[in-house]
């Protein structure tokens, strides 16, 4: 959190979050540009709200400035029923929208500042928007894409001065430097080299990351859930793998099946997946799989099922460890009394996905 009296705060939130007096500026203007970049939390009230929020406005002494709506409700407050804060997610920026296709139109997936003019966009506006929505700056998503697509080039045989003139690098050595900062090797040596590529999705339970190679998907998860990096980091290193922002195949089908699971229209997911895990996770794993929609399992009965009937704690090690939510359904185990247990996206989304799931869950024949 930030608040106006903490004037260093805590590094890693004053490195997240813009300085108190330009959030709270655009809490009074209800500024769009910041949403999804602070959630307000009112202390006279005891409610967290949206930058955008039609509320009146607290003095700045009773406000508080969080960069998630996890650390807001750790922080002890519940959400505004008035922006509802936690029950839908803001929708793609236009502007954000435009800025993504030009970068996939661009024959060397790069957007000058000269070509954002041309297109009647500010280019300050531009930055402050996307980093806003992605938590990535505009110009270091255009490198992360750019490097992808070249590591493809070079996958596909093209040959390495052809790959780095083709994706706008006029240096030679400026091009190998940065292919080996990214994917750890010199273009020449690439063929093999493993990529993930990463998509954001949006639910109505709050944006998630989407990682996928050839072999499926990697991992989804809720972007605020604890240990995202960390499993991230994981990945790289088991798959020694780079990641670069892309779509595949697996990322489309999520995209899709994420829709229909959200609206309903099917809670089935049967999208390719290719979690990475030890051989008992694995088998934790299939069996979540085999967990219908709109039931749950206790912990005890899954390590029965997997032929641990005494190791229901190391079950819930396994469900922690588990990277790709939803679509391996850790969160329809809970404890043998009834009660949630635990969940890493949240107690609260684990409630809401299974009575999601418990009203749209077609009756057993």
């Amino acid at each position: 959190m930030l608040q106006p009296d903490s004037p260093s705060a805590v590094a890693d939130l004053a490195q997240r979050l813009p300085s108190f007096r330009t959030m709270y500026r655009a809490l009074e203007r209800r500024d769009a540009a910041y949403e999804g970049v602070f959630f307000t939390g009112v202390k006279t009230t005891g409610i967290f709200c949206r930058p955008t929020c039609r509320a009146k406005k607290p003095k700045p002494g009773n406000v508080e400035f969080f960069p998630n709506a996890s650390e807001a409700l750790h922080g002890g407050y519940r959400p505004c029923r008035l922006c509802r804060p936690m029950d839908s997610t803001k929708p793609v920026p236009p502007l954000v929208e435009r800025l993504r296709r030009a970068v996939e139109d661009s024959s060397d997936g790069r957007v000058s500042d000269k070509d954002l003019v041309a297109m009647g966009i500010e280019p300050s506006t531009a930055r402050r928007q996307f980093k806003a929505y992605h938590g990535m700056t505009f110009h270091a998503f255009q490198r992360a894409r750019r490097m992808g697509l070249a590591l493809r080039d070079v996958q596909a045989g093209k040959p390495v001065v052809e790959v780095q003139l083709g994706r706008g690098y006029e240096s030679t050595s400026g091009f190998r430097d940065a292919f080996a900062r990214v994917f750890g090797q010199a273009p020449t040596g690439a063929k093999g080299q493993a990529c993930l590529l990463g998509r954001r999705l949006e639910t109505p339970l709050g944006t998630m990351l989407a990682l996928a190679d050839e072999q499926g998907l990697r991992l989804l998860e809720f972007v605020d859930r604890r240990g995202l990096e960390r499993e991230i980091l994981t990945l790289r290193r088991r798959l020694k793998c780079a990641i670069v922002p892309g779509n595949n195949a697996a990322l489309e089908a999520a995209a899709v099946q994420l829709a229909r699971y959200f609206s309903g229209e099917s809670l089935v997911f049967d999208l390719p997946i290719a979690p990475v895990g030890s051989d008992f996770q694995q088998r934790v794993w299939s069996e979540l799989r085999r967990i219908p929609a709109g039931r749950t399992r206790s912990y005890l009965e899954m390590a029965q099922r997997v032929g641990v009937p005494k190791a229901a704690r190391a079950i819930g090690r396994a469900n922690g460890s588990n990277m790709i939510a939803l679509v391996i359904p850790c969160h329809r185990v809970i404890n043998r009394d009834g009660s949630l247990g635990g969940y890493a996206g949240g107690l609260w989304r684990k409630q809401r996905l299974l009575d999601h799931e418990r009203r749209h869950a077609r009756p057993a024949v």
